[in-house]
């Protein structure tokens, strides 16, 4: 292990965490570990340092990430467990969680005082983008400390600076507005095709080819012909974006009348007892509106 590079103190060792943790060390990263759920830092403990609490894991980081579910997880990790001000003098602190715009910058004025350089920096790619290194990483912040956390990026994904700190949680909640308006149209258009008698997966297949062929389309669309909703991203965490789309939206004084829709339709697939599902599952709460399974309208994907 180079003892030239940064030593990464990474917390959040989830479902992003893991993979993106498991690339930092295959790079040769020294990397100190900490996760509420002391458990799931066990399967790096042989190449890592684990700690016991956010402050002991960021005394020594020159870089400390932090991947957590929400803004309030990450204000009480960095704020009331004490590890904003554990940071040493010159560190640079990347939340690469999905946190409101303005708790991002209130993180970064908290660092600022300490010396520290703040990235907001959220990512898109799910799962399947953090184990395969290709995140799309949303970067707020000076360009000084872009050009500093480069190197630790390009082993997880691609960057783009998005602008000043908080443009990064601003450019991922326009992917999240996307992502979850496209899974209800996908939803949608699978549905009413396969009502009228048509096979899903043929129509699926077809549209890929044409103007209506997107990711969303490509990925979940066959998540959703499989039934296959195992948690990539789950419900409950699209809902919490859809959420903040919606306050941000509420305080530049805009009305986002598809987003609200959504968050509705999730807020319903959420209350029925489906938060753990991967977020294509929205389907399961359209099939309950209309009482009808796509599955079993169509010819199916295995026919």
């Amino acid at each position: 292990m180079s003892t030239e590079l940064p030593k990464i103190a990474f917390l959040g060792i989830g479902l992003m965490g893991a993979p993106m943790t498991r690339n930092l060390l295959n790079a040769g990263y020294p990397m100190t570990l900490w996760n509420r759920t002391e458990s799931k830092c066990e399967p790096f403990a042989d190449e890592a340092t684990i700690a016991k609490s956010p402050a002991e894991a960021v005394a020594d980081a020159d870089v400390v990430i932090t991947m957590l579910e929400n803004g309030q997880v990450v204000d009480d990790v960095l704020v009331g467990k004490g590890a904003i001000a554990a940071l040493k003098e010159g560190a640079l602190l990347i939340d690469m969680s999905s946190v409101q715009p303005s708790v991002a910058r209130g993180h970064a004025a908290l660092a600022a005082e300490q010396g520290v350089g703040y990235l907001d920096a959220p990512v898109s790619g799910g799962t399947v983008g953090a184990a395969e290194a290709r995140l799309s990483i949303m970067a707020g912040g000076a360009e000084a400390d872009v050009a500093r956390a480069l190197p630790v990026f390009e082993v997880l994904g691609k960057c783009t600076r998005i602008g000043p700190v908080g443009a990064g949680q601003l450019a991922k909640l326009a992917n999240q507005a996307i992502v979850g308006i496209t899974i209800g149209a996908v939803s949608e258009a699978l549905l009413l095709a396969a009502k009228g008698g048509a096979d899903p997966a043929a129509v699926r297949e077809a549209l890929m080819g044409g103007f209506a062929g997107s990711r969303i389309l490509e990925l979940h669309g066959q998540r959703m012909i499989d039934r296959d909703f195992a948690p990539g991203a789950p419900a409950r965490i699209q809902l919490k974006d859809l959420r903040m789309i919606l306050d941000e939206a509420r305080a530049e004084g805009l009305t986002l009348p598809l987003s609200q829709q959504v968050h509705n339709e999730y807020l319903s697939l959420v209350a029925n007892g489906h938060s753990e599902v991967d977020h294509s599952g929205l389907l399961l709460e359209l099939e309950h509106v209309n009482g009808a399974l796509m599955g079993s309208l169509g010819r199916g994907p295995k026919e």
